[in-house]
């Protein structure tokens, strides 16, 4: 029996895989107007083929909990009920596949208000639909991005607000997996890394201090979950910033803290919260973070990173490095991916009746 196509367990969901899809933007939602935020075509056909591929658990891109709390004027958003509309059709279709459908819910922070990848992705400014970003600290990404407004006490409590309502809309919409995004140098990971965050307030300073909107966030989202639905968190690892910046010793003990306050399941990740760093990237080079945190917390982990091979992702399930692989490039190059890995590791996965033959 192939690890990787053994049904996993958590809370109450049973996932029939160990083949996720990682959550990846596709800047292609409705920009201004009433629509704004709004999934399209674009995003069912994108999310229908990889349910239609076998792939066990989705989870959809970062979708902002409010329009500032884009990353782009293109992202998807759940801040009001005419997005959970078109959202409704997307998970239907999953769940008719056995996927499950997953959510994650962001705040760009200081990131936000960036123009499309392929057009840049420099920050852009009213003429193009953009805003003021937010933060931790007023300071910018980098010297082409703004300075961003530094948050008050009563903005973050807003915004933890946020997340409670978008966790709301995410039940109504059918997903059954919310992941709160703390990675990638956005708002929240802006506030746990020393580098992004300068506040001397309780949000600030000490470990205690720079985690305390993180968990704030993490109770408000399990308050109105489910008790028997999963919550992941995703996490850089690191910095790659060395003790200037947030660390793997960090991530290890937070993953501890999370687990107490009902995270089910870390979404390993690193980078992203400073430009310029140098990442010594290669086939699952970020896999070892995952598989330290869950040695050392007991937290469920998936591991994401240049998994691209089925006998890569089957052994990091085997031997017990992660729970799940996330495979992020690879399904896009690859829809079927997790049928075709069945094919090679003896697995079964669900295949739709009218692809029969691809079996």
């Amino acid at each position: 029996m192939s690890a990787l196509f053994e049904p996993v367990t958590l809370r109450s969901l049973t996932v029939p895989n160990r083949v996720w899809m990682a959550p990846m933007c596709q800047y292609s939602a409705e920009v201004f107007g009433p629509n704004a935020g709004v999934a399209t075509d674009w995003h069912f056909a994108h999310y229908a083929a990889r349910a239609a591929g076998g792939t066990g658990l989705i989870l959809q891109e970062a979708t902002a909990v409010s329009p500032e709390g884009r990353i782009s004027p293109a992202d998807l958003g759940i801040w009001n009920d005419t997005q959970v509309a078109a959202l409704r059709r997307i998970t239907g279709f999953l769940k008719s596949q056995g996927t499950v459908p997953g959510i994650q819910i962001a705040h760009a922070g200081r990131k936000a208000s960036t123009d499309r990848p392929w057009k840049g992705g420099a920050p852009v400014g009213p003429e193009a639909h953009g805003w003021q970003p937010l933060a931790p600290s007023a300071l910018p990404f980098d010297e082409d991005h703004p300075v961003p407004t530094e948050l008050t006490t009563d903005q973050i409590d807003g915004i933890v607000e946020q997340f409670a309502d978008a966790t709301r809309r995410a039940l109504d919409a059918g997903f059954e997996v919310v992941e709160i995004h703390g990675a990638h140098g956005y708002l929240i990971g802006e506030f746990l890394s020393p580098h992004s965050n300068h506040r001397t307030d309780a949000y600030g300073g000490s470990f205690a201090g720079r985690t305390r909107f993180a968990l704030r966030v993490v109770d408000a989202v399990r308050a109105v979950w489910p008790e028997d639905k999963p919550l992941f968190f995703r996490i850089s690892a690191t910095d790659w910033l060395d003790d200037a910046g947030w660390t793997v010793d960090d991530t290890v003990r937070f993953a501890t803290l999370l687990k107490e306050h009902g995270v089910d399941l870390l979404d390993v990740s690193t980078g992203g919260n400073a430009p310029k760093v140098r990442i010594p990237t290669g086939p699952g080079y970020q896999v070892p973070f995952a598989a330290r945190v869950r040695k050392e917390s007991d937290l469920a982990v998936a591991a994401v990173g240049l998994i691209t091979e089925a006998a890569q992702a089957e052994k990091i399930v085997a031997n017990g490095e992660a729970d799940a692989v996330l495979l992020g490039r690879e399904l896009l190059r690859d829809p079927s991916f997790a049928r075709r890995a069945a094919r090679e590791l003896g697995g079964e996965v669900h295949v739709p009746d009218p692809y029969h033959r691809s079996v």
